[in-house]
């Protein structure tokens, strides 16, 4: 389907602040053949959603998270890091802003949040209909996610290293535009994001503490970890 349904990294001071502002340009992605990704390197994908909206080449891992330096926000900007999502109500609003969220978290204490961002074209067990769109720049046709979701995790430890305590939090999102909400609406428990998708996202906690540390549905809680 041309998408790569989802991406997942660590988040700390370091890799979102930088000596300079980094800046990348889309290209095709190494190891992939052109026949397997589709073209946003040669532009946008020029494809108009209703009267006012377009779709811009959305970063499932934006680039102001890995400003360390050139190689790392480059990285960001990999045929197989974009997804067609609606700029305006969504990829410059309500996502943008708790891209921002995310961020102030680890910028303000030093943490390390780990993040974990996926498109969804279906909730659950329903039968959505997907739209397919045909960019610009190429002859394949590709998905318009119909889902948004990003999980996040902060984990604890005590002085000697030992795992101490965890928390979590979900966001999920229609694709669709949005006007006058805040993302904190959106917030969902890891668990049910798991349960709409099919992952098991943060497996590596330990089993004794995983299902209490992502029932949390409470953004503010999450913050105050």
């Amino acid at each position: 389907m041309y998408t790569s349904l989802w991406i997942a990294y660590p988040l700390d001071k370091s890799t979102c602040t930088g000596s300079n502002k980094h800046s990348g340009s889309w290209k095709s992605t190494p190891g992939f053949t052109v026949d397997e990704q589709i073209n946003v390197w040669s532009g946008s994908y020029g494809v108009d959603y209703g009267d006012s909206d377009i779709y811009s080449r959305g970063h499932q891992i934006p680039d102001a998270d890995r400003q360390y330096n050139e190689t790392m926000v480059q990285q960001t900007y990999y045929a197989i890091n974009s997804t067609p999502q609606i700029q305006y109500g969504f990829n410059g609003g309500i996502w943008n802003s708790l891209e921002g969220a995310v961020r102030n978290l680890v910028t303000s204490k030093d943490e390390t949040v780990y993040v974990a961002t996926g498109a969804a074209f279906q909730k659950g067990s329903e039968n959505k209909s997907v739209t397919w769109i045909q960019p610009a720049y190429d002859s394949k046709k590709c998905p318009v996610p119909n889902y948004y979701w990003k999980v996040l995790l902060r984990v604890k430890y005590d002085s000697d290293g030992t795992f101490k305590s965890a928390s979590s939090i979900g966001f999920w999102f229609e694709h669709k535009a949005y006007s006058n909400s805040t993302y904190a609406n959106f917030a969902v428990s890891v668990n049910e994001i798991e349960s709409w998708t099919g992952f098991d996202l943060f497996e590596n906690l330990p089993d004794s503490v995983e299902e209490t540390v992502e029932n949390n549905n409470n953004w503010q809680s999450f913050q105050n970890f």
